[in-house]
């Protein structure tokens, strides 16, 4: 009997291991972006794990690149600066043309080589979709308040760097549609029904793409502006959305 019962156990793990073989299958087949070993590509949907592959590209600068230039995307490389505690060695300039249809105001801005590339994904996935959906339109510029600046959190004299003090954040404050329309967090962050929406569907998106995305929502300090980094903790998975 109780060579029975061992037998029937061993058929059942192996009916589970052919159970899990299938949906593993089916996954691939039907959503290969949310598989965690298939290569990041710009071009493909939002997976489950693309925002840790992304903020995974911060070990890899030449992969990042490669990364822009398969999309389509036409960029800048930026000399390495080094300036005390602040710096970055993997800075790019995203510009207007080849794939990308927005540019940056008021000029295009450099930021990190991940940043840029989530940058490019939010716009195709997210920021557009968004705008033909809430706006029949779309949006050709991004206002922002800049990457770069060599301080540490919130301007404070001591404590943590930003990850702004390595061009590894944006601070994006509005959008100018294709049709004139101008959409920022300071004025239909609380405005607008469809303004108000736009802006937190966007800034949802973004959270799926970035490792911190700070809205109004957090504080009074990003009323007028969302922030969006790729801390490295990202590629671990840790994610922070407000």
């Amino acid at each position: 009997m109780k060579r029975v019962r061992q037998g029937t156990r061993a058929i059942v793990w192996m009916l589970v291991l052919v159970a899990i073989g299938f949906a593993l299958y089916a996954l691939v087949r039907s959503r290969p972006h949310d598989v965690p070993w298939r290569p990041l590509d710009l071009a493909d949907p939002v997976g489950m794990f693309t925002g840790r592959k992304l903020a995974g590209l911060a070990d890899g600068f030449p992969k990042c690149r490669q990364l822009l230039e398969r999309a389509g995307v036409r960029y800048q490389p930026l000399a390495p600066l080094v300036s005390g505690q602040c710096g970055y060695a993997d800075g790019v300039r995203l510009t207007r043309g080849g794939a990308r249809t927005i540019r940056f105001a008021p000029r295009d801005v450099g930021t990190s080589c991940p940043v840029a590339a989530a940058e490019v994904m939010w716009e195709w996935q997210v920021v557009q979709p968004a705008a033909r959906r809430y706006f029949k339109s779309e949006v050709v510029r991004i206002e922002h308040f800049g990457s770069y600046n060599c301080r540490r959190m919130y301007g404070r004299s001591k404590g943590d760097w930003s990850e702004h003090a390595a061009a590894n954040a944006l601070d994006v404050a509005g959008f100018v549609l294709a049709d004139g329309r101008r959409v920022t967090v300071v004025g239909d962050w609380k405005g607008n029904a469809e303004r108000a929406a736009f802006l937190r569907d966007v800034r949802d998106g973004a959270c799926e793409l970035f490792s911190t995305v700070l809205s109004p929502d957090y504080n009074a300090a990003h009323r007028d502006h969302f922030h969006l980094d790729q801390a490295r903790r990202g590629a671990m998975g840790w994610r922070a959305c407000r």
